[in-house]
């Protein structure tokens, strides 16, 4: 075992307690950045004059008009500015743009002594535009052939002659949304300049570095006269990593022109109209199953609604790409990702960054082609898991995969899968319009920042004459509980009970040069860095009490607040502390950590970027009423992979907390653009909380069960822990699959639907509709690439759903020769492709909850048919000779 993961049988890390912050949370005493405004004289408050337009030319600024706003103290254009005119790391970002790309998007800032002085100058500046076309969704870009920034391909053995092999083969297309961050905390800074004019920034953000040489970008200044720091934030899931920049620089930019303090908070509208969002995703793909349910081959492409800039695109789409296999082992696999330039907020992280994205496709795949192929879906997955000695279409060892069968046979046995399956075809068959769904999916997501460079931490641990610890690292709190981990850490590392350790706010004259707090990766490098520091001061001092106590340093023990050998008498480790300064010692230390073992080649997308996976499996269960297509979440049960956990309590918080934004993002949460071509065009419809449905307590499930994995242990990482903050997200999964299960039965056995994302209730309304339009199968044909002799349904549900996608289409070969083409406003089309010899038949699928055969083992029963009713007809083969 290593030394950064083994663990001290005393100590504070594993121990269930609450946040650090709790307490000062819910009693409303907790400090964040727009809080301090009231503790800081002369404040200017700053206001954005926003484009009315999706894309336009600025023609003419007059800023005159709005000096005669009582308040308004100044007006900050381009012209101001004494650095770079550019708040992105790409440089495509321009602070005061000539040329607006998003309806929304800010041209200039109005300061005034009051918010409402500010606002009214913001009324009074005219602006002058030059309407130009506009691209407000993904489908346009594509057909426009507009792109940004580096397309990636990944590939690993011969896709083309695998598929042309395969048993079955469908292919489809499948768009989804993104997601509105909607963190309680909107983007705020305040900046103040002192009388040798360095700067400093207090800033909502997860990447202090980053805002720090943005800042110091503008102003033209180097990073030892800019200063930043968070205090807190509430709440970031991404959205604050990159996007809180500009704002800061705006802040510091009039801060320093006026030589006063400004402040600058966005209100929700601003934050939801400015700031970037989840991606969403376009994909197209192909895949081939063997005669056994074995994923064969799988050939996607991946496009991003990047929106109009960069940002982190290029990054969480090669991350979706390296997870579009989420937990099952594809042999021949090939996907090219790229990333479209649209008229839209400039879409950044957002937890999971691009994981989710790329894990919904294949998980998309497999609950379509389930019943297609004759399988359970549950049955299915299970078959596809990735095995001890597998390995990534990208090259990476797939380490303890077996986590991967422990999580889902105890969610299997915890959560009764079997029996309640049962139960729901006995009340699906009772009831005519009320249908229920149980669906289990599994989670394999990989741990560390996909660019090498960033995984790296430091920290500063200052230990004062009287015994009393204060820490520093380089990771921000946004409310995922990381200060309370860190906190264990070094109470734990120095021996010490947890009320001695303090610790600091997070800025950037203190630890330089930090990655951002994101990847789920802060306990992980930032812990390290700690411990690292911690045990610098603890030899010192083990030096001293050897000395003292006549024993070898490395007898010397660290328990409770007491110093003490193997055996005997100890010494109090204040008393230590202070005969360690009389005597010189140095009681304070910088500690430093670098993830070991990382090698990635993003244009060859191949090595291994992973430290590790974290691994989990979710069951769900939902009733949809077929009258209105609304529908409750009656159980959830989860088994997650976190290690050794750090902080049980923190871990199950963030567990529940990542499910549920991750059952959002799938089912409710519904971002909408005006696409009309009037002045509107390119507006955020869905830009408050009364527009944009949030998960709430009604949306919580009945019963809600998640368990720890036991025995986990992680070599390598801090005290054997494991990452928790994006890995549940995609655990809501689940609750997707089971509202497609749901909606299934509605029609006949064996239906496959398509189901859209977000699966509003209005969504799962149409695409129930469509399970009800399905015919039994009960007719023969053939179709190009299929024998005469293979069944299938002249019916399909997979090619109609909501009918406000239009636009697509899906192509019905309904016997050989002739083609129909009928439209269905889904956005998602299926075709298929069988090469089964023989006669097939229908049999029923196999239940998950029956099945005790390892996945993918020889022992497994054949595949039954290759078509079951609802299957999407067919169509001809893509590729010569199948």
């Amino acid at each position: 075992m290593s030394s950064l993961s083994e663990r001290p049988a005393a100590g504070v890390v594993g121990v269930p307690m609450p946040h650090e912050s709790a307490a000062l949370h819910v009693t409303g005493a907790a400090l964040y950045t727009d809080d301090l405004v009231m503790r800081t004289r002369d404040v200017l408050h700053a206001w954005p004059v926003q484009s009315p337009h999706a894309h336009a030319r600025v023609t003419a600024l007059r800023v005159k008009p709005a000096y005669d706003v009582p308040g308004v103290v100044r007006v900050l254009t381009a012209d101001d500015v004494p650095g770079v005119n550019d708040a992105g790391v790409k440089h495509d970002e321009p602070l005061f743009p000539g040329e607006v790309m998003f309806n929304g998007h800010a041209v200039c800032w109005v300061l005034g002594e009051t918010l409402e002085a500010a606002r009214l100058g913001s009324l009074a500046v005219e602006v002058e535009y030059e309407p130009l076309p506009s691209l407000v969704n993904v489908r346009e870009a594509i057909e426009a052939g507009s792109f940004q920034g580096i397309g990636r391909h990944l590939e690993r053995g011969d896709v083309e002659e695998a598929l042309a092999g395969a048993a079955h083969v469908f292919s489809g297309e499948f768009e989804f949304a993104g997601q509105e961050h909607f963190y309680l905390e909107t983007h705020a800074a305040l900046a103040l300049v002192d009388e040798y004019g360095q700067i400093f920034v207090q800033s909502s953000t997860q990447h202090p570095s980053e805002t720090q040489e943005i800042v110091a970008h503008v102003l033209g200044l180097a990073s030892h006269s800019v200063t930043v720091q968070c205090l807190r934030m509430g709440g970031g899931f991404g959205g604050k990593e990159m996007q809180p920049h500009g704002f800061a620089a705006i802040a510091a930019l009039g801060a320093t022109l006026t030589g006063r303090p400004v402040r600058l908070r966005l209100n929700r509208t601003q934050d939801m109209t400015m700031s970037g969002k989840r991606h969403g995703f376009h994909s197209s793909w192909t895949v081939g199953f063997s005669d056994d349910g074995a994923l064969v081959a799988l050939d996607a492409t991946l496009t991003a609604d990047g929106g109009w800039s960069l940002d982190l695109s290029e990054p969480v789409l090669a991350r979706a790409m390296c997870h579009i296999d989420n937990a099952y082992e594809i042999p021949h696999v090939r996907v090219d990702g790229r990333i479209a330039q649209t008229n839209k907020t400039s879409q950044t992280a957002f937890r999971g960054f691009g994981g989710p994205q790329g894990m919904l496709v294949i998980e998309d795949i497999l609950g379509r082609c389930a019943p297609l192929l004759g399988y359970d879906a549950l049955e299915l997955r299970r078959r596809n898991f990735y095995q001890t000695g597998d390995s990534t279409p990208y090259g990476q060892p797939v380490r303890h995969a077996d986590r991967l069968e422990s999580c889902w046979s105890q969610v299997l046995a915890a959560g009764d899968v079997a029996s309640r399956q049962a139960e729901i075809a006995a009340f699906n068959a009772a009831h005519e319009h009320m249908k229920r769904g149980l669906a289990m999916t599994p989670v394999k997501f990989g741990i560390s920042f996909n660019l090498t460079a960033f995984n790296q931490a430091g920290a500063l641990v200052h230990v004062y004459k009287d015994g009393s610890v204060l820490i520093n690292h380089g990771g921000t709190e946004m409310g995922q509980g990381l200060h309370t981990k860190m906190l264990q850490v070094a109470a734990t590392t120095l021996g010490l009970p947890l009320e001695r350790v303090r610790l600091a706010p997070t800025r950037t004259d203190k630890v330089p040069n930090t990655s951002a707090t994101a990847a789920s990766s802060g306990a992980d490098l930032n812990g390290a860095a700690i411990k690292n520091a911690c045990e610098q001061i603890r030899e010192r001092l083990a030096q001293v009490a050897g000395g003292q106590l006549g024993i070898s340093p490395s007898d010397v023990r660290f328990v409770d607040g007491v110093v003490r050998g193997l055996s005997g008498d100890g010494v109090a480790w204040n008393e230590l502390v202070r005969t360690a300064y009389m005597q010189r010692v140095q009681l304070w230390a910088a500690g430093f950590y670098r993830t070991e073992g990382l090698h990635w080649d993003a244009n060859a997308m191949r090595g291994e970027p992973f430290k590790y996976f974290a691994y989990g499996v979710a069951a769900s269960e939902v009733e949809v009423d077929g009258f209105t297509g609304s529908y409750t979440l009656r159980r959830v049960d989860i088994v997650h992979d976190v290690g050794d956990s750090l902080s049980p309590l923190i871990d199950i918080g963030q567990i529940e907390g990542g499910f549920v934004q991750g059952a959002g993002w799938l089912t409710l949460e519904d971002l909408r653009w005006d696409e009309s071509s009037g002045d509107r065009r390119g507006r955020l419809s869905t830009q408050a909380a009364s527009t944009y449905k949030l998960p709430s307590f009604s949306e919580m499930p009945e019963v809600f069960n998640v368990t720890l994995l036991e025995k986990a242990h992680e070599e390598g990482a801090v005290y054997g822990s494991k990452a928790v903050g994006e890995p549940p997200l995609m655990l809501a999964f689940s609750v997707r699959e089971a509202l497609r299960h749901a909606a299934a039965a509605f029609g006949p056995p064996g239906t496959s639907v398509n189901l859209p994302s977000p699966a509003t209730p209005e969504a799962v309304y149409w695409t129930l509709e469509s399970a009800r339009s399905t015919q039994p199968a009960n007719s023969t044909t053939s179709s190009p690439g299929t024998t005469a002799d293979s069944t299938t349904s002249p019916g399909s549900t997979a090619d109609s759903t909501s009918p406000r996608s239009a636009g697509d289409s899906t192509t019905s070969s309904r016997s050989t020769g002739d083609s129909a083409t009928s439209s269905r406003s889904t956005g998602d089309s299926t075709t298929t492709s069988s090469r089964s010899t023989g006669d097939s038949t229908t049999t029923s699928p196999p239940s998950a909850g029956d099945s005790t055969t390892s996945p993918r083992s020889a022992e497994e029963p054949t595949a039954p048919s290759t078509h079951s009713a609802g299957e999407p007809t067919s169509s001809s083969s893509r590729r010569a000779g199948g």
